[in-house]
């Protein structure tokens, strides 16, 4: 029996069934759904640690935002997760702890050890992507954002890339047991969008709640973008 991880309170390691978990997985979004990446110029270059903060749709979040960063990055990239995504959600979830590189926290308890584990991979160079929610939007809004991410941010110094996913909560919700990638209504794929926003230098900021609202806004900005598109979309259907 394959062993997923080594311990709950420990950095994964991909591996290479990590990667090629990655590779099918890309391989299967952009097959069935109509994936586009925006402002992928915003992504700092180089060797440089910085930290991913997204909006949380789907389990599946992580895979897509990775598949939109340079790719001599992905060696470098992890993902701060709830320690019982490993044990609690089947296959779907034990994949996701290994393609992401899984920094466990603890969601229910003390997540103290979990933002010390990914405030020392920062420091060592690495990606850290995390969601401020800390958990699954339950209806496609943005929910309460805490401040785990402005504190990383403000500890280390490390920029700030925000980023909003659009159309994942319409394609793999937490209520569906399966993705649903196909809207067969319309006979076609699903949109799924993934926008990379400028950078947020902490530096600029006086304290964790400065950073905190700075990442809120540009979020909540995204989402009530999106929204309104949508809003359009609908009263224009024949519109490209």
């Amino acid at each position: 029996m394959c062993k997923w991880n080594k311990k709950p309170t420990e950095i994964q390691k991909r591996g290479w069934q990590g990667h090629l978990l990655f590779l099918i997985g890309m391989m299967l979004s952009r097959m069935l759904l109509r994936l586009r990446y925006i402002g992928q110029s915003n992504i700092p270059t180089g060797e440089k640690p910085y930290l991913v903060v997204a909006n949380h749709q789907t389990m599946f979040d992580g895979l897509w935002i990775m598949g939109g960063i340079p790719q001599t990055q992905l060696k470098r990239f992890s993902c701060l997760a709830g320690s019982d995504l490993e044990k609690n959600f089947g296959l779907t979830g034990r994949v996701m702890f290994r393609v992401g590189k899984a920094i466990p926290i603890d969601r229910e308890g003390n997540p103290i050890r979990g933002l010390i584990l990914a405030r020392r991979a920062l420091q060592k160079g690495s990606i850290v992507m995390i969601h401020p929610e800390g958990t699954r939007t339950y209806d496609g809004k943005i929910g309460e954002i805490k401040n785990g991410a402005a504190y990383l941010a403000k500890k280390t110094g490390v920029p700030v890339i925000p980023v909003y996913i659009d159309g994942g909560y319409e394609a793999f919700s937490r209520y569906m047991p399966v993705p649903r990638p196909i809207d067969w209504k319309h006979l076609r794929r699903k949109k799924l969008t993934v926008e990379y926003g400028l950078p947020i230098y902490p530096s600029d900021y006086d304290s964790v709640d400065t950073v905190m609202e700075a990442i809120s806004r540009v979020l909540l900005e995204k989402e009530e973008e999106a929204f309104k598109n949508k809003a359009n979309a609908c009263e224009n259907p024949r519109r490209p």
